[in-house]
């Protein structure tokens, strides 16, 4: 069977060009990468999402770059296909262009990365260009902010205001003119993120922005139904594994504390021989 053919920012913007819509999904381990690159998805996205599903952070604010780096190595090791990209967590590239340079160098060196995804618009497209520039690909991402929840006061939707939409879009031609690949909207009025996509010569990338982005991405945990707190409005779950997880735990002390687990056809035995040899050297307590 031949290999499947490698997802570039190039393939992205040939699947715009045909119509075709774009899929991505977070991932942070060896095991889930693995699954969605077999199942086909475009893109995983190592998001700094995981400090608030994998590490129980109440923002992405505290993820680290090692924190990324690491979870990264995992995703590349299990990935073939797919593109992966890695958010650059808060305080990466804040400080100065040529730190961002620097972290974004090690994303890929040392993560695996084959593209890094930065949060913001008109202030960020010198570092969008200078990253660009290094040889490395970039992803943007508009309208609602994780990593600016604190300046602007919490998870909201962006674009409401027609001033807002018009900053929105300045952002859009920003983040274009600096040279990604790709754009994230994040939060954003449907009828916003349809303007800003049919303006983008790259792909747009949704996530809770309406149906007519040129693709769509969702946090793994949310599809699965493995959401610990709120559940967004623009998330659809896909399985309920809280529930089934809840009851294997659940099943499993049950059947330790009754005594049911291990079975004999769950345990190792001894041939006869070596029992009946244990046995006479050590007494019947030997025995199961």
């Amino acid at each position: 069977m031949a290999a499947p053919e490698k997802v570039t920012p190039q393939t992205l913007l040939d699947l715009k060009r045909r119509g075709q819509k774009i899929t991505a999904l977070t991932a942070y381990d060896y095991p889930m990468a693995k699954l969605m690159d077999e199942a086909g998805v475009d893109v995983i996205l190592v998001g700094d999402s995981l400090g608030m599903v994998v590490l129980g952070y109440d923002s992405t604010l505290p993820v680290t770059m090692d924190d990324v780096i690491h979870h990264c190595r995992a995703v590349r090791r299990a990935t073939h296909r797919a593109l992966v990209v890695a958010d650059m967590p808060f305080g990466s590239y804040q400080t100065s262009i040529d730190r961002a340079v620097e972290n974004a160098v090690r994303l890929v060196k040392d993560g695996g990365a084959e593209a890094v995804k930065l949060e913001g618009g008109v202030s960020w497209a010198a570092t969008i260009e200078r990253i660009q520039q290094a040889g490395i690909p970039v992803m943007g991402h508009i309208g609602l902010l994780p990593q600016s929840v604190l300046l602007s006061g919490g998870y909201k939707v962006q674009g409401r205001e027609i001033d807002d939409i018009e900053r929105l879009l300045h952002d859009a031609d920003a983040v274009q003119e600096a040279g990604a690949f790709s754009i994230v909207l994040e939060g954003i009025p449907a009828p916003v993120a349809k303007l800003i996509t049919q303006r983008m010569n790259i792909p747009t990338i949704g996530i809770g922005a309406g149906i007519h982005c040129d693709g769509q991405i969702l946090v793994v945990h949310d599809v699965l139904g493995l959401i610990l707190n709120h559940k967004p409005k623009f998330v659809r779950t896909y399985a309920h594994l809280r529930e089934e997880m809840e009851d294997a735990f659940a099943r499993f002390i049950e059947d330790v504390h009754r005594g049911d687990f291990p079975s004999s056809e769950e345990s190792y035995t001894l041939t006869d021989d070596v029992e009946r040899l244990l046995e006479e050297r050590y007494g019947s307590h030997s025995h199961d």
